[in-house]
């Protein structure tokens, strides 16, 4: 493993287990230090202790689209580890499964809010904090979802659609000193992935040139790269880690 992340901060937002404590996994072996956020500060602790400890990660709980929340955890990156280099919007929610017609709509808006907007206002205090003098990349985590329809998860995939747009509109108004790209995953085995899975993996899997699902690591390898210089001519790209099913033509 490189150490091409080495001096740098990273903050992944919802990284107490699953593709979030993944893509933390993968920059600490790479070098950097993290700084994880996610709700509940006893998940934070055991994934802070499972990255090597406060040498390597700081935890912060709270609120995704809390902006106090944001600030704090920007400060308390560059405070305790000198910068604020890295950030993966990674956190997400889906309160709701099925079609639109019959949405609640309030479950909707939280959707958007914690999805779509949240991620704007982090790019927005780490840009003030540290990226618009120093620089720095994003990479946010949408879904395949928002590339076609997907009735048993509408408003999550409309979401994500949203992200992709935000993903490309950032990375115009942010350049040249900032990067912005987007990791557009198919099924991952997570737990926040179960109700699309679970008992029927073999099936799921099917349509996959690949023949299997997406583990967190498929998608930490990815975002580190895009995240590093190897990348330093990416911006505004939405890449696709699918195993294939988005060629294939099978459900997404």
């Amino acid at each position: 493993m490189s150490h091409r992340f080495a001096g740098r901060t990273a903050i992944i937002t919802g990284a107490s287990r699953g593709i979030g404590l993944g893509i933390a996994q993968r920059l600490v072996d790479e070098g950097a230090r993290v700084v994880i956020t996610a709700r509940r500060p006893e998940s934070l602790a055991e994934a802070v202790e499972q990255l090597g400890g406060a040498e390597h990660a700081l935890g912060v709980a709270g609120k995704v689209d809390d902006a106090d929340h944001q600030a704090e955890v920007v400060a308390r990156a560059v405070d305790t580890f000198g910068s604020a280099d890295l950030l993966v919007n990674n956190a997400g929610i889906n309160p709701v499964a099925g079609g639109l017609l019959d949405l609640d709509l309030a479950a909707a808006r939280k959707t958007v809010e914690v999805n779509c907007f949240a991620g704007i206002s982090w790019v927005q205090q780490v840009r003030k904090a540290w990226m618009g003098e120093h620089g720095g990349a994003v990479v946010n985590v949408s879904s395949v979802a928002g590339l076609a329809p997907s009735p048993m998860i509408a408003m999550y995939g409309a979401s994500k659609a949203m992200v992709n747009y935000i993903t490309q509109e950032l990375a115009v108004e942010v350049g040249p000193g900032i990067r912005v790209n987007a990791v557009l995953p198919a099924v991952v085995k997570t737990q926040f992935a179960t109700l699309l899975y679970e008992g029927r993996e073999e099936e799921v899997s099917a349509p996959y040139p690949l023949k299997r699902l997406g583990v967190p690591a498929d998608i930490a390898g990815v975002v580190a790269f895009l995240l590093s210089e190897d990348a330093g001519w990416m911006t505004g790209q939405l890449v696709t880690v699918d195993g294939g099913v988005s060629v294939a033509g099978g459900p997404l």
